[in-house]
């Protein structure tokens, strides 16, 4: 598969590990934040508007009411001859011009205005000889009222916004804190940590529950088959090692020639696969335990192209890109880490195949088709061989368990312009505490 260019990284999980969640997991609690302000935005100013509305057609009309009220008893003064206050009456100045001409037209009407330097509501109407008479009262505790009103409106529904805002929050904070730690439990699963799970409240009856419920449920199914297959797999594998050791056995005794070869060869080829179903149990079991010592990186790099059994007209190149490095590490598992990816380079790849050392980082590369699209997005896989031209799949499998019992990063890619790269790099040393005086 030549063309494909991703990358798969094996790494081994650690149970009860706390995977944090990348930063767009919120994206849902600010969704319904701004939902939620924007639908009490809305409602405030709904209310708002209609309540600003009745109000002000209430005190707009009781102004209205006392400025006609008012106009009548100056009309009834103007008709009787007596006088009429000073600005009112025929001779009343700042009466609105609209107004006026309204009057003028011989209707009345009312309008605000001014009078005496204060916001005034004006009455006006016809009288004789085409005058017109006019009327105003004060209108300024009108609009001082409408404005305390407009901001109390404004107050209030930033209130509420503000409470409602922070009781939804928490709501919907409680109800995405339950997601995010399902989808937590689902990482870890995937991972590889099949003891994961969520254990919501038993009193949960929301759909959340309902989902943690099933992934739980999901995560102790698909435990339980795992376990099946491994104790299968590891069943199979101790029960065959006994007939196999007395197959070989025959084997031995058979008369030298070609026939005693091919048997030789296919009772070799199970045994092999055997043990590797064994190793592959015992790392599904994550029983395994390390035994850390100082090497020199290079020489175990060396030592590792030694056992691989090497072709003479194709051999493995080692190359030293940085000064010798000394690492705390299992050497039998880093051997056979390595083994299996120069078997599988030379196997599966073509030459040259090399061996680059470069500080903790160990990269062995082929120029071959590269490593087919289902290994580079999801891993070596026992038995899929799909892309290979021969091979039972457990080799970069067994070297992806071992790198995971190590702490070390096994990284599969298809560099450019081809060929295949398997880089492992070997975890940091731990960190060491000064010993007090």
């Amino acid at each position: 598969m030549r063309g494909a260019r991703a990358a798969q990284e094996i790494r081994g999980p650690r149970p009860g590990t706390r995977i944090r969640l990348p930063a767009w997991t919120a994206t849902l609690t600010w969704k319904a934040a701004v939902f939620i302000t924007l639908m009490c935005c809305g409602l405030a100013a709904l209310l708002g508007t209609l309540v600003h509305d009745a109000m002000t057609r209430q005190t707009v009309g009781v102004a209205r009411e006392r400025a006609l009220a008012k106009l009548e008893r100056i009309t009834d003064l103007y008709e009787s001859g007596a006088s009429t206050p000073r600005g009112e009456g025929v001779r009343a100045a700042g009466v609105p011009p609209e107004l006026r001409a309204l009057a003028a037209s011989g209707k009345r009407g009312t309008a605000v205005g001014e009078h005496r330097g204060r916001s005034a509501m004006w009455a006006a109407g016809p009288a004789d000889r085409g005058q017109v008479i006019a009327a105003s009262v004060d209108y300024s505790g009108s609009e001082e009222t409408i404005a305390d009103l407009d901001r109390a409106i404004l107050g209030s529904s930033a209130l509420a916004i503000g409470g409602t805002l922070l009781i939804g929050a928490f709501g919907v904070t409680r109800i995405t804190r339950r997601l995010h730690q399902t989808a937590q439990v689902a990482r870890r699963i995937s991972a590889g940590d099949l003891d994961a799970r969520v254990n919501g409240s038993p009193r949960g009856k929301d759909e959340v529950a309902a989902v943690s419920s099933a992934l739980d449920t999901m995560a102790s199914s698909l435990q339980r088959k795992l376990e099946s297959e491994r104790r299968f797999t590891a069943d199979v594998a101790h029960e065959l090692r006994t007939p196999l050791t007395g197959l070989n056995a025959a084997a031995e005794l058979l008369p030298p020639g070609r026939p005693a070869e091919l048997v030789r060869d296919r009772v070799q080829a199970m045994r092999s696969l055997t043990e590797d179903l064994l190793e592959i149990s015992r790392l599904d079991t994550r029983s395994e335990r390390v035994e850390l010592d100082s090497y020199d990186l290079p020489t175990l790099a060396a030592r590792a192209i030694a056992a691989s059994a090497p072709s003479p007209t194709n051999p493995t190149s080692l190359v030293i890109e940085s000064t010798p490095l000394r690492v705390e590490t299992d050497r039998r598992r880093l051997e056979r880490i390595l083994g299996n990816l120069i078997a599988n380079a030379h196997k599966h790849g073509a030459a040259p195949v090399t061996v680059t050392v470069d500080g903790r980082t160990l990269t062995v590369t082929d120029a071959g088709p590269g490593y087919p699209d289902y290994l580079l997005t999801g891993g070596p896989q026992r038995f899929r061989t799909e892309g290979m031209n021969k091979g039972h799949g457990l080799g970069l499998t067994i070297a992806a368990g071992q790198a995971r019992t190590l702490g070390a990063t096994l990284t599969f890619t298809n560099p450019p312009p081809g060929g295949a790269q398997a880089r492992l790099t070997l975890p940091d040393p731990p960190r060491q505490h000064p010993t007090p005086p």
